[in-house]
């Protein structure tokens, strides 16, 4: 690859991650440097792979499981992380050491526990729609691929793997069963009607 090609390349890739974090600014909450480019550069990989933009993702609802869905897949990313953060919080003030939980892990899931569906959707007609390869493979499975393929640590592919009904018959770890309760209260808050 000539020189000019791979600095344009490389340009390309650094303005992409800065887009990234500006959209998603909790990424600069993962304190290992490794692990927030690692996380970065899966986003990366599922935006090119699915055929995305940014601006896709502030249209696209975050589930396809309930009608009429306003919450939009970066809100839901965003606030789902920010409540695991809280509850992270919450639980070392209260128990500190005694409550081992990785705050790196628990955030690096939270922002890659969903990157699965920019493969398990598409947008078709002006609708988004499951695509092809969702209806084989679920998000958490696409996510866990992509996350192996980056180098991403187990506990963070844990996660990603067990955080929604897949991971119902296995042991979650601290941080899955936190992301994963947070994920079902905006899910079930946004996704079921109420009489009240």
């Amino acid at each position: 690859m000539p020189a000019t090609a791979l600095f344009h390349l490389v340009e390309e890739r650094r303005v992409m991650r800065e887009q990234i974090r500006k959209l998603i600014p909790e990424f600069d909450e993962i304190q290992d440097r490794e692990l927030r480019e690692k996380a970065l550069a899966v986003w990366e990989d599922a935006l090119r792979d699915g055929g995305w933009t940014l601006d896709d993702l502030l249209h696209m609802p975050f589930t396809l499981w309930a009608d009429d869905v306003k919450i939009n897949f970066i809100e839901h990313v965003r606030t789902v992380c920010r409540m695991c953060m809280a509850v992270e919080n919450v639980l070392r003030e209260a128990y500190g050491d005694r409550m081992p939980i990785n705050r790196d892990h628990l955030i690096a899931g939270a922002l890659l526990a969903d990157v699965g569906k920019l493969i398990e959707y598409e947008k078709r007609d002006g609708q988004f729609v499951r695509s092809q390869k969702g209806h084989y493979l679920r998000h958490p499975f696409v996510g866990v691929g992509m996350c192996y393929r980056r180098g991403v640590p187990e506990g963070v592919m844990h996660v990603v793997a067990t955080h929604s009904k897949e991971g119902d018959h296995v042991t979650r770890s601290p941080e899955s069963i936190i992301f994963h309760h947070a994920d079902f209260i905006d899910f079930d808050l946004v996704s079921k009607k109420r009489p009240f």
